[in-house]
């Protein structure tokens, strides 16, 4: 049994990642800000026989961050995805938001990454690192230029230390999800049914990711032993653009699965 951190595992995405390590016999981690939400999740993967740690911080202060991973009986590897975003035009958007967004998600790839690093390199044992980005950390996106900067950072990040710390047996790979409509992404992004359409119509298969597909593809970069240095899309092919010769009324056949005609 490996014991892996997941930051801002108390919901969402970082949950349902929690969630399949679990099911694959690992020990988790959260770490989180809520002390309350973070007894919640615990208590519901417990229920799932997970054997599982609970660490209230906030992964912008190292000095907490430090502490968790050299407190920790063992530890084998990390999942950096504690995130801050909300939309809102740059020209608006105060020095405040910005900073917040960054320290939040860059900040805290760094201060979490380093502390495991540090904690097996003293054990001399090898770990894996997965870092959740978004496809904005390459393609760039209006409204979210703060965030974007900070996942931008973190890919640089992952491929820095891949490189830094391979000798040492330490992989590093980010992923990057479509969208997950979990409760708080649903009310602050599928603000009505036209809203979500217009989404929709730009995945290729035709549909949302779901949190359980995400968490697959994060137990698959944790486990594999010869990749490092990469970043893995699961959006469904939202990222691959949209043809200039494609008509916006070229009807879409129904996603595989569904029963469409």
């Amino acid at each position: 049994m490996s014991t892996y951190v997941v930051t801002g595992g108390s919901a969402g995405i970082g949950l349902a990642i929690a969630r399949r390590l679990g099911r694959d016999g690992h020990e988790v981690v959260l770490a989180a800000r809520d002390p309350e939400r973070l007894a919640a999740a615990a208590e519901s993967l417990r229920a799932e026989h997970t054997a599982v740690r609970t660490a209230a911080l906030d992964v912008r202060d190292p000095d907490a961050v430090t502490a968790l991973f050299e407190e920790l009986p063992a530890v084998d590897g990390l999942v950096n995805n504690a995130a801050g975003n909300f939309a809102c035009p740059t020209v608006d958007l105060s020095p405040g938001g910005f900073k917040a967004v960054v320290e939040i998600s860059l900040y805290g790839c760094f201060h979490a990454s380093q502390a495991l690093a540090r904690r097996l390199i003293k054990d001399g044992r090898p770990g894996a690192i997965v870092n959740i980005v978004a496809t904005y950390a390459w393609t760039g996106a209006p409204g979210v230029a703060h965030s974007a900067a900070a996942k931008g950072g973190m890919l640089a990040f992952t491929k820095s230390v891949a490189r830094e710390w391979g000798p040492h047996g330490i992989r590093v790979n980010a992923l990057a999800p479509g969208f997950v409509p979990t409760e708080s992404a649903t009310a602050n992004i599928l603000s009505d049914d036209e809203a979500r359409q217009r989404m929709l119509d730009m995945i290729p298969l035709g549909r949302f990711a779901e949190a359980e597909e995400i968490a697959d593809a994060t137990a698959h970069l944790l486990g594999a032993p010869y990749t490092t240095g990469t970043v893995l899309t699961v959006d469904g092919g939202r990222s691959l653009g949209v043809s200039m010769h494609a008509r916006a009324d070229t009807p879409r056949p129904a996603p595989a699965g569904t029963g469409g005609d």
